[in-house]
């Protein structure tokens, strides 16, 4: 009789391990989704194969382009020692500017490429990097950093920043020539690690 009873049982036992082996593929996806909407890095790491295909590309506006403006505005900025500086003190280098936040997955699938494009440059003193955090709390940016093993500067906003700089969408990243002029204003994500981005960078570094 035992025997009977179990031979009846297997069926059930098979029947719930089948369950999961059909719906595999939507497990997936509600693990997935799950991530995304809960997971920063899972999102950011989505985000960053995006940026793999190519189409997320920066690019520098010709000298010559009507987009391209004079800045009038200036605003000022901290380091981790407390020093404040003015933008308007960098007029005759080019300025790289970048608006981000610890919690926002397009500011961390960027950032890889922004630390590239840092590491390169970071001997050339005609090359500033403001990389302006925007955390309430300016800690959890800094550990951020910390923790990516990133060595770009951890600079804040001492005050408000102009409108010509920056409204509101993270991450923005603005380019200035060495006459004060943006080159590129980009509201969302860009790879900043390609070699054409490079030689506009280098072309406005001889200007």
């Amino acid at each position: 009789m035992k025997n009977k009873e179990t031979s009846k049982e297997k069926p059930v036992v098979n029947r719930i391990w089948q369950y999961p082996k059909k719906n595999i593929f939507t497990l997936l996806i509600v693990i997935f989704v799950g991530s995304m909407l809960f997971s920063p890095d899972a999102k950011s790491f989505v985000l960053r194969q995006l940026m793999a295909t190519g189409i997320f590309n920066a690019s520098i506006d010709k000298k010559e382009d009507d987009a391209t403006s004079q800045i009038n505005a200036h605003f000022e900025f901290m380091d981790e020692k407390g020093n404040i500086q003015n933008t308007s003190t960098l007029r005759g280098k080019v300025v790289f500017i970048n608006f981000w936040a610890s919690w926002c997955p397009p500011c961390r699938a960027e950032f890889p490429s922004i630390q590239k494009f840092h590491e390169k440059y970071e001997g050339n003193d005609d090359l500033v990097f403001l990389t302006i955090n925007l955390d309430d709390e300016p800690q959890a940016g800094k550990l951020y950093l910390e923790k990516e093993k990133f060595t770009i500067p951890f600079l804040i906003p001492n005050g408000n920043i102009p409108n010509e700089y920056f409204s509101g969408s993270l991450p923005t990243t603005v380019v200035l020539d060495k006459t004060g002029k943006i080159r590129m204003h980009h509201a969302g994500m860009a790879d900043y690690s390609k070699d054409s981005f490079y030689e506009e960078i280098n072309q406005l570094l001889k200007d």
